[in-house]
């Protein structure tokens, strides 16, 4: 960890000392977006139904000059509930080098990044929601290599909640990751080491995604090993496939076949979420989902999506589902403005 402070330190001022401001004609215009799930779901195993709002997200981004960037991520209702989830602030220089803080994700992992109006499916994969959570109060450094599609990321964050930004603390939580990108193909492998309810976990992982023509095909895989046997070892993966084509339906002009098979061992349920509260969802389980989805589709910042997705979990002999943990069926609408 000491290693990464130094190496911050000494980049942070040789990217404040390649800024140039060459434009001044620069016109500061923030952007504004939204995005809304309204969803049913019945529990074909309990019987059972609920309503939500998902999500009620709003965005603002922007530029105050060619190299400076920001965002502003909230939820204005997640099951119900605010949650304040990105602000950070982010420069950029000519010869690849990026500096960003604030709050944000760890930079670690493909499906745990992808935002509500990017999802698949109608609720995440494990790895995802369970496995690799994590958003907190740091900094991060960036590299694109310049005749190469490579670049790194490698930060440094608060292990606290992103509720609480006052405590003073002696140990950091780290990520880094490297992504290689060519036409249709991307890879990326990267480590995290996070400290849920004070235990030191390493999280290691990679994926694959391969976009050609219609389809998106990607498969990811995560193992996280507890310091000190303080628990056993955690594998969690994602496969998935989608097959989008254009159709003519009254105002949908899309529509969509994905399925998806992902799963998980049993892992900490110390892990907290976003607010510091503790997963108690540790379980280990296989799932199969299924979903068809119709587009109206005018940019990939105006859309509606409606989307219908069956999941079937898969347990352990004896254990007893929740019907939030056991088989379901989603109708859910899906608006990005």
């Amino acid at each position: 960890m000491k290693k990464i402070l130094i190496s911050l330190a000494i980049l942070l001022p040789l990217l404040l000392s390649a800024a140039e401001n060459k434009d001044t004609t620069f016109t500061y215009k923030p952007n504004f977006h939204a995005t809304i799930r309204a969803r049913a779901e019945y529990s074909t195993t309990q019987k059972e139904y609920r309503f939500q709002i998902r999500n009620a997200r709003a965005t603002i981004d922007g530029r105050i000059m060619p190299q400076i960037d920001y965002f502003i991520n909230a939820d204005l209702s997640d099951a119900g509930k605010f949650k304040m989830l990105d602000i950070w602030a982010r420069f950029k220089d000519s010869h690849g080098f990026s500096v960003q803080a604030g709050q944000f994700r760890l930079p670690f992992g493909v499906d745990p990044f992808r935002a509500p109006h990017q999802y698949f499916f109608s609720n995440r994969s494990f790895i995802g929601k369970q496995m690799c959570n994590y958003r907190a109060v740091g900094l991060k450094l960036g590299y694109q290599l310049p005749k190469l599609p490579l670049s790194f990321d490698i930060s440094a964050f608060s292990p606290t909640a992103i509720g609480d930004h006052s405590p003073w603390q002696k140990k950091a939580i780290w990520a880094g990751e490297a992504i290689w990108k060519h036409k249709t193909l991307t890879i990326s492998g990267g480590m995290a080491s996070v400290r849920p309810s004070g235990m030191r976990a390493n999280i290691i992982g990679s994926c694959i995604s391969w976009k050609p023509d219609r389809w998106i095909i990607e498969g990811e895989y995560m193992h996280k090993h507890y310091v000190d046997k303080q628990h056993t070892p955690a594998h969690a993966w994602n496969i998935f496939g989608v097959y989008r084509f254009p159709i003519r339906m009254g105002i949908f002009n899309f529509m969509s076949a994905e399925a998806r098979f992902d799963g998980m061992t049993r892992h900490s349920g110390l892990t907290p979420d976003d607010q510091g509260r503790l997963n108690t969802d540790d379980t280990a389980r296989k799932r199969i989902t299924a979903g068809l989805m119709i587009s109206h589709f005018r940019s990939n910042n105006t859309y509606a999506d409606i989307r219908l997705d069956y999941e079937k979990y898969f347990y352990r002999s004896g254990f007893t589902p929740t019907p939030e943990q056991g088989d379901k069926l989603t109708l859910e609408l899906v608006l990005r403005f």
